[in-house]
C-alpha cells in the first residue's frame, strides 16, 4: 500500500501549474507545511510571503485576482478562519477567484492538539455564497482537483491533510475526477457510504468488512462538499435506500449536514453520520484519535448496520 499526504498533492499541483505565468502563490509563513514552498523554490518572483498575517493575505490575494492573476493562498485550516471576514467580504461576496488551501484540518492532524485541529472549516466556507468547498482524499486526487481550480472563475476552499494516508487513485483515475461530481469507488445495493478526505480509505475498509457479513456497500468519495453532487445522492437513495456519511469534521454543517439537507428536501432516507460529535479534539496519534472519537473503520461498519435496520 502506497501512503502519501494530500498536502503533498497540493504542492505538486502548484508546480505543474507553474508554466502558467498568471499563477501566483501567497503564503502566511507556512509554505513548508502547506507545501506551497515547492512552487516558491522554482518561482520566488511569483511567490508572496506575508508572514503571520492571514487577513492581509486574503485581501492581497483578492487584489491579485482582480488584476488578472490566479492566486493560491495557503495556510493552516484553523488560521484561514482568522480571516473569515476578509474571505466573506473581500473574496466571496464580490465572487473573486481566489483559491484558498487550508492544511492540517481535522483531528487526524494528531499531535498539534485541539487548538490547531479545525473541525468546523468545511461548514464555515460551505455557508458562503459563491464558494466551492473541496476535501480530497489522497495525493493524486488533490493534485488533479487543484489543477482544475486554476481554470475556474469563482473562489474556493480546499482542505488538505498533514498525515500520510493510502493512495486511492492512480494518475489515470484521478484525471477523470471532476469538481462537483462524486466518485463511486465501490458498488453495492444495501447501503451507501459517502466519505471525504482521510475518511475515504476508512470507508473502503468498512465496505470490505461489511461484505464479509453479506452487506454490500456503495462507497462514494464526495471530494466536493459544495457544490454537492445531489444527482448522485438521489440515485443512491433509490438504489440503496440508506446512507452513512464519514468525515474528519464536525457532524454539524459539513458533509453529513450537506447530505442530510439534500435528503430531507429531495429524497428522504435514513442517515447515520460518522464524524466529530459536538466537541473539540485533543492531542494524540491521528489514527488513535479516530478510534477515540468513534470515527474508525469499525464505527463506520456499526453505523451501516444501524442505518440498514432503519430502512
Amino acid at each position: 500500500m502506497t501512503l502519501a499526504a494530500s498536502r503533498d498533492g497540493y504542492g505538486s499541483a502548484l508546480v505543474k501549474l507553474a508554466s502558467d505565468p498568471e499563477i501566483i502563490v501567497v503564503e502566511a509563513d507556512l509554505g513548508k507545511s502547506t507545501k506551497s514552498q515547492n512552487f516558491r523554490k522554482l518561482h520566488p518572483e511569483r511567490t508572496i510571503s506575508l508572514g503571520i498575517a492571514e487577513q492581509n493575505m486574503m485581501l492581497v490575494s483578492a487584489g491579485l485576482a482582480t488584476s488578472g492573476y490566479k492566486p493560491f493562498a495557503s495556510t493552516f485550516a484553523i488560521f484561514t478562519e482568522r480571516a473569515f471576514e476578509q474571505v466573506r467580504n473581500g473574496i466571496a461576496r464580490p465572487n473573486i477567484p481566489v483559491h484558498i488551501c487550508g492544511s492540517h484540518g481535522g483531528i487526524h492532524t494528531g499531535t498539534d492538539g485541539s487548538s490547531a485541529q479545525s473541525i468546523e472549516d468545511l461548514a464555515i466556507y460551505r455557508s458562503l455564497p459563491n464558494m466551492a468547498v473541496l476535501h480530497p482524499s489522497d495525493f493524486n486526487s488533490t493534485e488533479q482537483l487543484t489543477i482544475q481550480l486554476a481554470n475556474t472563475n469563482s473562489p474556493s476552499y480546499t482542505r488538505t491533510a498533514r498525515n500520510k494516508t493510502p493512495v486511492i487513485y492512480d494518475e489515470l483515475a484521478a484525471s477523470k475526477l471532476q469538481i462537483g461530481k462524486g466518485a463511486i469507488l465501490a458498488e453495492g445495493g444495501d447501503v451507501a457510504i459517502i466519505a471525504c478526505g482521510v475518511m475515504v480509505s476508512k470507508a473502503l475498509e468498512a465496505a470490505e468488512s461489511l461484505s464479509s457479513s453479506g452487506i454490500n456497500a456503495t462507497v462514494v468519495d464526495m471530494h466536493t462538499i459544495k457544490p454537492l453532487d445531489g444527482t448522485l445522492i438521489s440515485s443512491l437513495a433509490e438504489k440503496c435506500g440508506c446512507f452513512v456519511t464519514a468525515e474528519d469534521h464536525s457532524v454539524i454543517g459539513g458533509l453529513g449536514g450537506a447530505v442530510a439537507e439534500h435528503l430531507v428536501e429531495n429524497c428522504p432516507a435514513p442517515l447515520e453520520r460518522v464524524g466529530v460529535s459536538d466537541h473539540f479534539g485533543q492531542s494524540g496519534d491521528g489514527d488513535e484519535l479516530l478510534e477515540e472519537f468513534s470515527m474508525g473503520m469499525s464505527h463506520i461498519v456499526s453505523a451501516a448496520q444501524r442505518v440498514i435496520e432503519r430502512k
